[in-house]
């Protein structure tokens, strides 16, 4: 692939034109090559480096590259010199039936999402749905908020939101007038719904879906959480 299209990975379009996505930085990287031991299709990255990583120990196809084509094609502005263009279709973490699954309604924040998935790796045991119209996964943002957790955390796109009723038996959402998440009922849940960091969910779908509302209880201060934060809080919760 020409240097001038991995640019052109920076933006949504053309990662789904083209089925790559940018994974930048040591960490990163290492991340990668560790989950492509599991994940064998992530082993047709190439990685793209300057002459200060010209040693990394890599089974990835290696290419080394000046410094200014590195600034050419990183989204960061201080590129630390090594560079991977991932195939999204071999992002495909291991997950079993088991697995509690959080729906994301209209997710816009990527680092929202990345701080999200990070959670979920931690934790281990859930997969994320993302709606229709949510931030793209493999945004450059997201990867890096992400800290490598979207190698390790199974994730499905485009997930309609009144298909959860035919997969779920118990969806839990957010709400102010909902039972405390310390309540044993939480637990009982195998779907958490979360919306939009603005809009919420509309509340006919979420009566169609029948959801039934928690809350995490606070002293009142101000209206609301981050997003990324009270997916943290009731992860906890409910592992704990």
């Amino acid at each position: 692939m020409k240097l001038d299209t991995i640019k052109k990975l920076q933006q949504k379009k053309y990662r789904q034109e083209f089925g790559q996505c940018l994974v930048e930085g040591e960490h990163l990287v290492l991340e990668l090559e560790n989950a492509a031991k599991k994940q064998a299709d992530l082993l047709t990255s190439t990685l793209l480096v300057t002459e200060a990583y010209a040693d990394w120990p890599t089974l990835l196809n290696k290419q080394v590259i000046s410094g200014k084509q590195m600034a050419g094609i990183s989204d960061t502005k201080s590129p630390q010199g090594i560079l991977a263009v991932v195939p999204t279709q071999a992002i495909q973490p291991v997950y079993t039936e088991t697995d509690v699954a959080i729906y994301l309604y209209q997710i816009q924040d990527p680092g929202n999402l990345g701080t999200i998935l990070r959670t979920l790796g931690w934790f281990g045991g859930f997969r994320c749905l993302l709606s229709p119209d949510s931030v793209d996964p493999y945004n450059p943002k997201v990867i890096r908020a992400s800290m490598g957790a979207i190698f390790h955390v199974p994730l499905e796109q485009d997930v309609a939101l009144e298909s959860l009723s035919g997969r779920y038996n118990q969806i839990a959402c957010l709400d102010m007038q909902g039972e405390a998440i310390t309540t044993p009922a939480f637990q009982q849940s195998d779907c958490y719904l979360f919306g939009n960091e603005a809009r919420g969910v509309p509340r006919v779908q979420l009566d169609a879906l029948q959801a039934k509302a928690f809350t995490i209880p606070g002293a009142g201060l101000i209206e609301s959480l981050n997003l990324a934060s009270a997916v943290n809080l009731c992860v906890y919760e409910r592992q704990r």
